[in-house]
């Protein structure tokens, strides 16, 4: 008994990290619309206070135009996370529904589907989505397009894969004999046991989609200047790496620690929604 309370304990753990950490996150942002926006313009350029140090006008000092690096860093925060969940959506919000209906109708919709997969899934997400994104050319919305083409079939598949395992079983075969429409099956028997894996691999992956358009936006492909995105920060301050390291080193370590935090939320999850696992641990309680 006193192992059981004791790994219970320990799952319960990691959420009030993860609670308080994106309570962080969260409060960060709202702060950068409140107080620090209306006192520092992010996009005002002022020469006279270029490359200045920390101080309390400025925690997190100046960048090369003058502009305040710490009201920039949390209004990236907006930009960032915003343009990355918008991808991871619109990603889910095409791929479920996808492979919900292709797993579940079989034959001709599903092979047609999978020789549609296996095109994406030739080659790497990030070449797809650099040669997509030069092909759209530079900005962030085309970026953000080139996101969902790469990554809705990730998630079309999962669906596809978890669907067609649940059919296989007595309650939806119970529900067609019943004269259930496979409308009605799909939503209110299958649906229901998708979310716990979608939700895994959407947090998960938040953390990829967040590399990427930073990555892309530092090679010039996603946000452009003045755009205080978080990419696009390292970007300008590369320069200036040498004489103000500073002004690379605050956004890589933005970016750095939400991608922490989405990795473990997603791994939170997983032992969550771990069904397997679960039974195993019913059967040492036995």
């Amino acid at each position: 008994m006193v192992t059981i309370e004791s790994s219970s304990l320990v799952k319960k753990n990691p959420w009030k990290r993860v609670v308080f950490v994106s309570a962080l996150v969260l409060l960060a942002a709202l702060f950068a619309y409140t107080f620090l926006y209306l006192k520092h313009d992010p996009y005002l350029t002022d020469m006279s206070v270029r490359l200045q140090g920390m101080s309390l006008m400025h925690p997190l000092g100046t960048d090369h135009l003058g502009r305040d690096v710490l009201t920039r860093l949390l209004l990236g925060t907006k930009l960032t996370l915003g343009y990355s969940a918008l991808a991871l959506g619109i990603a889910v919000v095409i791929g479920v529904p996808f492979g919900l209906f292709a797993g579940y109708m079989g034959g001709l919709i599903d092979r047609v589907f999978m020789r549609i997969a296996d095109g994406f899934l030739a080659f790497p997400d990030t070449i797809v989505a650099i040669v997509l994104s030069g092909l759209l050319g530079p900005g962030i919305g085309n970026l953000v397009i080139a996101i969902v083409v790469v990554k809705w079939v990730n998630y079309a598949r999962l669906v596809r894969s978890t669907v067609m395992s649940e059919s296989q079983k007595e309650y939806v075969t119970m529900a067609r004999i019943n004269g259930m429409t496979p409308g009605r099956i799909m939503r209110k028997h299958l649906f229901p046991h998708l979310i716990g894996h979608v939700l895994v691999l959407a947090s998960l992956d938040l953390g990829k989609i967040i590399l990427l358009i930073s990555a892309l936006s530092y090679i010039g492909l996603g946000a452009q200047p003045p755009a205080p995105e978080w990419g696009a920060m390292l970007n300008e301050s590369r320069p200036y790496f040498q004489s103000s390291p500073e002004l690379m080193f605050f956004p890589g370590l933005a970016i750095v620690l939400v991608v922490l935090l989405s990795n473990l939320i997603g791994d939170d999850l997983r032992d969550r929604f771990d069904v397997k696992r679960e039974e195993r641990g019913h059967h040492a309680e036995g």
